[in-house]
């Protein structure tokens, strides 16, 4: 369940376009791997949790808080289900006809002032910026490079949007595509088993250029997931191991 702030919620219904653009049946795409880090090795180095959020998430409405964020190494990360995030630009399957909870806007914009597509764009969701946690003292910010892992599955992606702040667990349409996870906005996602790793103090620039995402993103965890540190200090700041 996706539950949108009444700012964006506004900005939203001063942008929507006039006419909505029909839903479109279609096969979906294959799911792929990026990169040559493993699920496994992702998962092995996200084990355990040194907890950097100073409250808990829930993964839904009126769902418990039990979510942390944690960090270790250059890197936060979460362990959640996956809603989908079919805001920004209008396109064939993300709109006010195929999503009820749609928002022709994005927290972050392109290179060019549009907002993002998140049909076609993988990229994933943070809270807002709150007293649970801060994404910004992480050095997380629009563009920054994420590694999305669903079962065998790697998915490199850039954060693109912001979401309510008691909620985590979400990614755009692509993202969820990708994994193989159905990305229909009202009754696809998935209800757990999705880690979100985002490295710190990384950035993409444009933010929707995707194949720079993937080259970063494998660079990145490949130094992870070999206990490289890629920046400490900060993803220790108020953390306790759990």
């Amino acid at each position: 369940m996706r539950v949108r702030s009444l700012t964006l919620a506004a900005v939203g219904a001063a942008l929507l376009a006039p006419v909505a653009l029909p839903a479109l049946a279609h096969p979906q795409r294959p799911v792929h791997r990026e990169g040559g880090v493993t699920a496994a090795e992702l998962l092995a180095r996200a084990r355990g949790c040194v907890r950097v959020s100073e409250g808990l998430y829930s993964s839904d409405a009126g769902t418990p808080a039990d979510i942390p964020v944690c960090g270790v190494d250059g890197a936060v990360f979460w362990k959640a289900d996956m809603d989908i995030d079919c805001d920004g630009r209008p396109s064939p399957r993300c709109n006010s006809d195929t999503d009820p909870w749609f928002q022709p806007a994005t927290s972050f914009l392109q290179s060019d002032g549009r907002y993002l597509r998140s049909e076609s764009l993988p990229f994933i969701v943070v809270p807002a910026a709150s007293r649970t946690w801060d994404y910004r003292v992480h050095g997380v910010k629009g563009g920054s490079v994420a590694a999305v892992v669903f079962e065998d599955r790697v998915q490199y992606a850039v954060v693109g949007d912001t979401g309510p702040r008691n909620i985590i667990g979400e990614a755009s349409y692509a993202t969820a595509e990708a994994l193989g996870i159905r990305p229909d906005p009202r009754k696809g996602g998935t209800a757990s088993g999705v880690t979100y790793i985002v490295f710190e103090d990384s950035r993409v620039t444009p933010i929707e250029d995707h194949e720079a995402a993937v080259e970063l993103g494998e660079k990145l965890a490949r130094k992870w997931v070999g206990g490289v540190a890629v920046r400490r200090g900060a993803t220790m700041r108020g953390g306790a191991a759990s």
